[in-house]
C-alpha cells in the first residue's frame, strides 16, 4: 500500500476547490450582470428559512481550509474577519486563503496524521487525531459549503454544472 501523504490530501484539494468556488462566483457574478440585478441578491440568498446565506457558505468553506491547514500544523488558524459584502470582497477573501494554503508545505504537516486536534463548537468538544480530522471533520464540513454555495447559485438559475464543481 502506498502511503499518501496529509498534505498531499488537503492542500491541493483545498486549492483547487476554492478556485473552483471562485469561479462559479464569477459566473454569478456575470449572471447578475447580465440580467441586470445587483450580485447582493445572490450573497444574501440561501436555500432555506434556517440556512446560511451564499456569503456565509463562502466564509465558512474558506474558514475550513485555512483552519485545516493550520491545525495540521499544529499552529492557531489565521483570523479573517467575516465581513464581506460584494462579490469582490467574496473573491479577495478566496484569493486570501488560497494564498494561506499554498503558503505551507509538505514538511510543515510531517506527523499530522497523528496530532492531536480539538474542535470547539457550541456545547460540544471533538479531539481527532490529525487523519481523522482531515478525513472526518474538515473536508466534509468544506465539501457541505462549497456544495451549498453551489446549489444556491443553480438555484438561483446560474448556469452551473458538475463540471464547474469539480473543475477550474
Amino acid at each position: 500500500m502506498t502511503a499518501v501523504s496529509m498534505y498531499s490530501i488537503s492542500a491541493p484539494v483545498f486549492v483547487r476547490m476554492l478556485k473552483n468556488l471562485s469561479a462559479m462566483l464569477a459566473k454569478g457574478e456575470a449572471h447578475a450582470k447580465a440580467r441586470s440585478f445587483d450580485c447582493g441578491v445572490l450573497l444574501n440568498d440561501r436555500l432555506a428559512p434556517d440556512m446560511f446565506t451564499l456569503t456565509k457558505q463562502v466564509q465558512i468553506a474558506t474558514d475550513h481550509a485555512k483552519g485545516a491547514m493550520a491545525r495540521l500544523a499544529g499552529r492557531q488558524p489565521e483570523a479573517i474577519e467575516d465581513k464581506e459584502a460584494t462579490c469582490a470582497e467574496l473573491q479577495a477573501r478566496i484569493a486570501k486563503v488560497i494564498g494561506i494554503v499554498e503558503s505551507y508545505k509538505e514538511s510543515d504537516l510531517a506527523g499530522a496524521d497523528k496530532r492531536e486536534i480539538t474542535i470547539k463548537v457550541p456545547n460540544a468538544e471533538f479531539k481527532f487525531s490529525g487523519f481523522d480530522y482531515i478525513e472526518g471533520w474538515a473536508m466534509p464540513n468544506f465539501y457541505f459549503h462549497v456544495t451549498m454555495a453551489y446549489a444556491i447559485l443553480r438555484h438561483n438559475g446560474v448556469e452551473l454544472g458538475k463540471r464547474d464543481f469539480l473543475m477550474s
